[in-house]
């Protein structure tokens, strides 16, 4: 009789175990969430921001190899540039100066930067449509100098800029009074207004 025993082996989970895993994990996923959200919010700015730097750059060492002025703003529809600076953002030769980019007037486009994610805010100034660099690299017109703040939709602790001096250098922000938050050269923080 000792021979019919018959022996049950289990495998997987019972019932309770698998509750119990499930609420381990949702715990451990509601405690993750919002940093991994805030770590991907600052991946986004960190990118844009470096694009961004790497497009006026580029500018600027174009309007010196070239020995041209050179533009840089958000187009519409019709190539004119706009105050939208969230928008695709172009670098070209204005050959006539007249806040376009002509191609049938032989200008050329150097570079393009794609529009940001739409929940997010690029700024540039109240009412600035372009950014021109001279021949010697330094910035001209009105508004030419000025700060571009990127701002992370729910996440303004994460706000970063760039501003741009008259001489056409560029200057990163950087967290000044170590509080977690980026300043201005000036030392004041990051703030996109309302639109």
């Amino acid at each position: 009789m000792n021979n019919f025993l018959f022996r049950f082996t289990y495998s997987g989970f019972t019932l309770i175990e698998l509750m119990v895993s499930i609420t381990i994990t949702s715990i451990l996923i509601s405690i993750a969430t919002p940093k991994l959200n805030s770590f991907l919010a600052q991946l986004r700015v960190d990118n844009e921001i470096s694009t961004l730097h790497r497009l006026l750059f580029s500018a600027r060492n174009a309007a010196i190899n070239t020995q041209l002025p050179i533009t840089i703003c958000p187009l519409n529809e019709q190539n004119s540039c706009t105050s939208q600076w969230q928008n695709e953002l172009a670098v070209f030769i204005d050959l006539n100066n007249n806040n376009t980019y002509d191609p049938i007037e032989n200008e050329t486009l150097i570079r393009t930067k794609p529009a940001i994610r739409e929940v997010d805010k690029l700024q540039y100034g109240i009412g600035r449509n372009r950014i021109i660099y001279a021949p010697t690299g330094r910035t001209i017109g009105w508004g030419s100098n000025g700060t571009f703040k990127y701002c992370p939709r729910n996440y303004p602790d994460k706000s970063r800029a760039i501003s741009i001096s008259t001489s056409g250098r560029l200057y990163a922000s950087s967290d000044i009074d170590n509080d977690g938050k980026d300043e201005v050269r000036s030392g004041s923080e990051i703030n996109c207004r309302a639109e």
